[in-house]
């Protein structure tokens, strides 16, 4: 959650949605874990106007360098630290007196929530009203451990069954939440769609299909005081000065594609890879900024040796750096094989920044194609190849030369409306139907 810790998007929902829920009215208390790297004063901590953040202590848990794993891979306990995280989460809300209507859990780590809730806690009378939600922010994450290791979640072993949390003779923390929740949502509408189909589903698509009437799509929202476009109105300075800092032809009529991105195959880099010499060396500049597999870094840094006047590649995290590639580039590239949801598209079209997607999950939700419908706000591709990418960008450069239409399509983009403000009504109106509650 941010301010506190971050690993990820999630960190992003979690720091802004209790404010915009505070906001409609909602009463909000925030518990996660007091990682070694959460930055916070005192326990509780406060946002907002007035919500309360708790951190769960537990030295040997939580006290490490990392949140979920390190450079070697997942903590090998992670099934003992959030058993106990979600464990100490509903004692804790006793100890604190404060009965929900509604428990909130975000992704695998507080799966087991729903679960305790409907097992250990059963016939405890101050949860008797309590429903929960589970939101999946991605699939591909589900807590997956050996099957030998279900006594650890301190449930009898009569749960370990195709209908509760076993998985192919394996514990499925994710299952067990989806299993158990009284409702479950993920962060686009079409999102919601692929994930009940086996291509995007990732073995879980049957468990969703049982439920389908109960899974619901909410688009993320967007901070929108961290990604104030008016704090750089200044596009073509912002595009000269990212031209000179990366060692780049500095002319404004180049076009200049910007990436910010964790460097993986879900992020369609295999792609870009094949397409990249072809477009530095002929249509305009590139600048990358990410981490992540070691084939990728690579690839793109021999780019960087080969096209060092027409790609400037940056192989680290830099939170200043993205921002000036979201203020300065042309075009914000973001080719995903799948993506829940997104926020990049967001934060560029907010920058008058024109989204090059391929369409799937929020990215489908968001961007659409400016050469289909007169309210375009990006270029789409849907095929997942190298090809149809290369035709979206050359589509993007073809706008770029017409002056007065990318005016037009730059004024469009930033009058986008992604505020948490719509998403948070979205929930509400789910919370007061699962909770049987007029929240205003």
């Amino acid at each position: 959650m941010a301010p506190f810790a971050k690993t990820g998007g999630l960190a992003d929902v979690a720091g802004s949605l209790p404010i915009a829920l505070e906001a409609e009215g909602v009463e909000v208390v925030v518990i996660l874990p007091a990682y070694h790297t959460t930055s916070r004063k005192e326990n509780p901590a406060t946002i907002g106007r007035k919500i309360k953040v708790y951190f769960i202590e537990h030295r040997s848990y939580f006290s490490r360098e990392g949140l979920y794993g390190d450079r070697f891979g997942d903590y090998s306990d992670n099934l003992d630290r959030f058993s106990y995280f979600c464990r100490q989460s509903l004692e804790l809300l006793k100890e604190i007196q404060f009965k929900p209507d509604l428990i909130h859990c975000h992704d695998w780590q507080t799966a087991l929530v729903p679960v305790y809730l409907k097992t250990l806690y059963k016939s405890d009378p101050f949860f008797r009203r309590t429903k929960t939600i589970l939101t999946i922010h991605n699939m591909a994450y589900q807590g997956i451990f050996p099957g030998g290791e279900f006594s650890k979640t301190g449930i009898g072993s009569e749960w370990f069954t195709v209908e509760g949390l076993e998985f192919f003779g394996k514990v499925n923390l994710l299952k067990g939440g989806l299993e158990f929740a009284d409702a479950v949502t993920t962060v686009s509408s079409t999102y919601a769609s692929e994930i009940q189909s086996p291509e995007f589903g990732c073995g879980l698509d049957g468990v969703l299909n049982a439920r389908k009437g109960q899974v619901t799509g909410i688009l993320n929202g967007l901070d929108d005081q961290q990604w104030n476009s008016e704090r750089n109105p200044k596009k073509t300075e912002n595009k000269l000065n990212l031209q000179e800092n990366g060692g780049l032809g500095v002319d404004k009529e180049i076009p200049l594609i910007g990436m910010v991105s964790r460097l993986a195959d879900q992020k369609g880099l295999d792609l870009v890879a094949e397409i990249i010499e072809d477009f530095c060396s002929k249509l305009g500049q590139f600048v990358l900024l990410g981490t992540g597999d070691l084939m990728y870094h690579r690839v793109f840094e021999k780019i960087q040796k080969k096209f060092d006047k027409t790609a400037a590649i940056y192989l680290k995290f830099d939170a200043a750096l993205a921002q000036k590639i979201y203020a300065g580039a042309d075009f914000f590239l973001m080719p995903s094989r799948y993506e829940p949801c997104g926020l990049g598209q967001m934060i560029a079209l907010r920058h008058g920044t024109i989204p090059i997607v391929r369409k799937t999950g929020g990215l489908a939700d968001t961007v659409k194609d400016c050469d289909e419908t007169p309210d375009g706000n990006g270029f789409v591709f849907e095929e997942y190849s190298s090809k149809a990418l290369y035709q979206a960008v050359e589509r993007g450069i073809k706008a770029f030369q017409d002056k007065q239409r990318w005016q037009r399509l730059i004024q469009r983009a930033m009058r986008c409306d992604f505020s948490w403000e719509n998403s948070a009504k979205e929930y509400v109106k789910l919370y007061e139907r699962l909770a049987g509650v007029i929240i205003k």
